[in-house]
């Protein structure tokens, strides 16, 4: 298999490995979220990496950009879904906590290469 570029960024490894938590910490939500809350946050979660893989697919700087705001979109979304999950007590407050750092550095990685991309395109 052929490593594509996207693969190569840190944003999107955290990312990746950001989904395989999140997978693993819904499997306990009770049984009558999985087409709720279970599945949103899955939705939501795949979406950063897939957005960063499709916008670097592309080809163009503003596209890549495009993508990369969709994919803050949907961090964005996360982190809130992350706050409902703990107030209906279905993750602890430490899990809480620690994935809103997580998200915090994957937010802080997204908005590097945002920059970084701009001042490549000035």
């Amino acid at each position: 298999m052929v490593k594509r570029a996207h693969e190569n960024l840190e944003a999107w490894k955290q990312a990746m490995e950001l989904v395989a938590e999140f997978y693993r910490e819904t499997k306990s939500f009770p049984r009558e979220e999985r087409y709720g809350l279970t599945s949103q946050i899955r939705r939501a979660a795949v979406s950063i990496p897939a957005n960063l893989a499709e916008g670097a697919a592309r080809g163009g700087f503003k596209e890549f950009i495009q993508f990369l705001y969709l994919a803050r979109g949907s961090l964005s979304e996360l982190e809130t879904l992350i706050q409902i999950a703990g107030s209906l007590d279905y993750l602890e407050k430490a899990k809480v906590a620690d994935l809103a750092s997580r998200t915090d550095r994957i937010s802080a990685l997204y908005s590097g290469l945002l920059r970084s991309l701009k001042s490549q395109r000035a």
